[in-house]
């Protein structure tokens, strides 16, 4: 009579490794123990003194975006290789492990998430609030019309010295916040008019309406970008900021960081 290691064994046969999110201390200890197995621990931070180790800056309640930003970071520190895999281990109805998942390590599906969260300068909540902001608008619109956005993220005071005013700016003296949804909402709606919107570090929003001035020498971008792509892309070589950008005329959104295209996600797909 067959048993459930029979009817669950595929999971686990032929692995390259066994990916934990967040383990416990002994769950960690049964794994390591297990001879001829690598073992990648992924967390926000390395509680179990794992050899192997990668970083979440955030939990990421989506287990698809915790595993799917998990291997982009095992991938990018050479921890595992294109098409290992993996027996990925993570918690989705309570606090321990209770989910395991057979994933494949695919480089040609790398979106750069990692790279814009692990490594700049804003607050990674920040920056994830603004990405899931450009790709609502990207789904949506703004009233069932496509619109472009450019929303600069980060090292507000420099990018502000580099930048002017096209408007009377709405959040002068203001203390709101992305990630607030009535703030959102404002957001949106102003996103139909020229200009940056600039965000500080915390996620403070600094302006709505900056005509960005920064030089564009050197800053290489695809074909077929435009003027907002330019500007999001030449104010991040010239200051720590990153830049994310909705394409009115595509719908893509595409994150800069120094003066570099990092990320490109269509919002239908996310």
């Amino acid at each position: 009579m067959a048993g459930l290691d029979d009817v669950f064994g595929d999971i686990f046969a032929s692995v390259d490794a066994v990916v934990l999110f967040s383990p416990s201390g002994s769950y960690y200890e049964r794994f390591s123990a297990v001879d001829d197995l690598d073992v990648v621990v992924v967390g926000t931070e390395n509680a179990v003194g794992a050899e192997t180790f990668v970083e979440l800056p955030l939990e990421f309640e989506n287990i698809t975006d915790r595993i799917r930003f998990g291997l982009e970071g095992a991938l990018e520190q050479g921890v595992i290789d294109d098409g290992d895999d993996l027996a990925c281990a993570t918690s989705v109805f309570g606090d321990g492990i209770d989910t395991v998942s057979r994933v494949r390590a695919d480089a040609e599906t790398q979106t750069g998430i990692y790279d814009l969260f692990v490594k700049s300068r804003a607050d990674p909540e920040v920056v994830k609030s603004v990405l899931e902001l450009a790709i609502e608008l990207g789904k949506k619109g703004q009233k069932g019309k496509p619109v472009g956005a450019l929303f600069v993220v980060g090292d507000a005071g420099k990018v502000m010295n580099k930048s002017r005013p096209l408007s009377y700016n709405p959040f002068e003296k203001s203390h709101v916040h992305v990630g607030d949804p009535i703030v959102n909402v404002m957001l949106k709606e102003f996103s139909r008019l020229d200009g940056a919107f600039i965000i500080s570090d915390a996620g403070k929003i600094v302006s709505a309406y900056r005509y960005l001035e920064p030089s564009a020498e050197g800053v290489d971008i695809p074909k077929g970008l435009g003027a907002r792509h330019m500007a999001g892309g030449a104010i991040t070589r010239d200051t720590n900021a990153i830049s994310i950008v909705l394409s009115e005329s595509d719908g893509l959104v595409r994150a800069f960081k120094a003066g570099e295209l990092i990320l490109e996600v269509d919002p239908e797909a996310y």
